[in-house]
């Protein structure tokens, strides 16, 4: 299987030498879901790629430094790609950070009220902690290179099937909610088109230019080329750049007038919005891979404490913006309640139309690659090619087809934080730090693990219930109306 692409130290991999891989390719995926790396790093250098070996030529910045590594020459030779800067791995880890969650932060805000900040700002401090409890494990174990080699460490070939599950369950339910956003803002866009369909097809406009938007998105599905994958996965960041300064501009130059007040607390609905504010954190799937990258990783926790204030200081900001701005109208994605005919409207909501567009082939490649590798060999390249698109097409029509049929993107956004975020991002890290750590871990530091990881289990069931709750009563009175 292909390695996992190396966004903060710039690197790809080629298809050629995926044979020799081992099998880290869940990461793929994973970097997607929740951003991409900022720094541009799908500048590659053509002789080695055809040759599958490391690049050494001088390219003129370190940021746009790409190469093909042999798996053999990253054991023996570690510090190839340890070249990330602090700099740079700040910036990779607010770009992976960064994503879906943005979107439905002042939506969040206002239905838990203003002090349901302290618990976004709370959540945030704890993902930061576990983030650097993974460098410890790290450090701990250094032949341990992903999220599910640690869990393999902690609890064997148990830890990393249940990491497995959990890491594609989100991205599956993460890919649901982008179709859903897709479908609400598509609609948005063409509010004032009319199509004529012919009788025979029950759609409703809005379905219909989902279809249209996936079927758009499908040929990336085919791709073989990673950096092409790559280009299109780091438009995604790009759009959520775009968006928050749409908002912010909407805002600044007093589009609409921030006189709108917010509730002090709907502690009913804390629950809830619990798994919206999770998700906006869950990047700790990519978090082994920019710590091995960093040429001093012990700088790692640093990295974690200023991507994560700095991320959690645009959330509140976009929090507060949208709560202000459109007090109890405002949407579950922000760009559903700015002024539709108003320009900075109209790029907002392009920008989250493509946002998925650009998302699909990433996401997909850990599904299509174990498929492809798992086919005879005496099956020709072509064929396998062929069997691979038509493997992920199919799933991704799955996915639109349950997006149409479950149009709710708070309460679906809301169940991925609380069902399986919450486990990547606070309940693993704490359990694998405790295992690998019990010999020499402290009363103190036992006591505060432990105690995050009950918080983390209560939170997400009591998330999941709540938002399982509020899913199933939106379908029931879709279908009675």
């Amino acid at each position: 299987m292909w390695n996992q692409i190396r966004k903060s130290s710039g690197k790809l991999l080629s298809p050629e030498s995926a044979d020799c891989l081992s099998h880290r390719n869940i990461q793929v995926a994973s970097e997607t879901v929740h951003g991409e790396k900022l720094a541009p790093g799908w500048v590659t250098c053509d002789a080695c790629v055809e040759e599958s070996k490391l690049c050494k030529c001088d390219h003129s910045t370190q940021d746009l430094k790409s190469a093909v590594v042999d798996e053999a020459d990253v054991e023996n030779h570690p510090d190839h790609q340890a070249n990330s800067s602090f700099a740079h791995s700040v910036i990779n880890m607010i770009g992976m950070l960064i994503g879906l969650g943005q979107l439905s932060t002042p939506y969040a805000l206002e239905n838990g009220g203003w002090a349901s900040a302290f618990l976004l700002v709370g959540i945030g401090v704890i993902c930061a902690y576990t983030s650097h409890l993974l460098g410890k494990c790290l450090a701990k174990s250094p032949k341990s290179r992903s999220y599910t080699d640690i869990g393999q460490h902690a609890f064997g070939s148990k830890g990393r099937v249940l990491a497995t599950t959990f890491i594609y369950l989100e991205i599956f339910m993460a890919l649901v909610s982008y179709t859903i956003s897709l479908h609400d803002n598509l609609a948005t866009v063409f509010a004032g088109t009319q199509l004529r369909l012919p009788a025979w097809a029950s759609l409703y406009k809005s379905q219909l230019l989902t279809m249209m938007g996936v079927l758009v998105a499908l040929p990336t599905l085919w791709l073989r080329d990673l950096s092409s994958i790559s280009f299109l996965s780091s438009g995604g960041i790009l759009m959520s750049i775009v968006i928050f300064t749409c908002v912010s501009c909407t805002a600044i130059f007093q589009i609409v007038k921030a006189n709108h007040s917010i509730p002090a607390l709907h502690l009913r609905k804390i629950p809830a919005i619990s798994g919206l504010y999770i998700f906006s954190y869950a990047g700790h799937i990519v978090f082994p891979d920019l710590y091995k990258s960093m040429k001093d990783p012990s700088k790692f926790t640093k990295v974690s404490i200023v991507s994560f204030a700095s991320v959690t200081a645009m959330y509140a900001s976009l929090a507060f913006m949208g709560a202000k701005l459109f007090g109890p109208e405002v949407s579950s994605q922000i760009t559903l309640s700015m002024p539709r005919h108003h320009f900075i409207t109209k790029i907002a909501l392009w920008a989250t139309v493509l946002t998925p567009m650009t998302k699909y082939a990433l996401e997909f490649a850990p599904f299509a690659i174990q498929l492809e590798h798992s086919l005879p060999n005496s099956i020709s390249s072509r064929t396998k090619t062929v069997v691979r698109g038509a493997v992920g097409s199919f799933l991704l029509l799955v996915i639109l087809a349950l997006a149409l049929s479950v149009p709710y993107f708070e309460h679906v956004l809301s169940l991925t934080g609380s069902l399986v975020s919450v486990s990547i991002c606070i309940v693993f890290p704490c359990a694998f730090y405790i295992k690998l750590s019990w010999p020499q871990i402290s009363r103190p530091v036992l006591t505060l693990n432990v105690i995050l990881v009950a918080f983390g289990f209560l939170l997400g069931v009591v998330g999941t219930i709540s938002s399982s709750k509020l899913l199933i009563t939106s379908l029931e009175r879709a279908h009675h109306a």
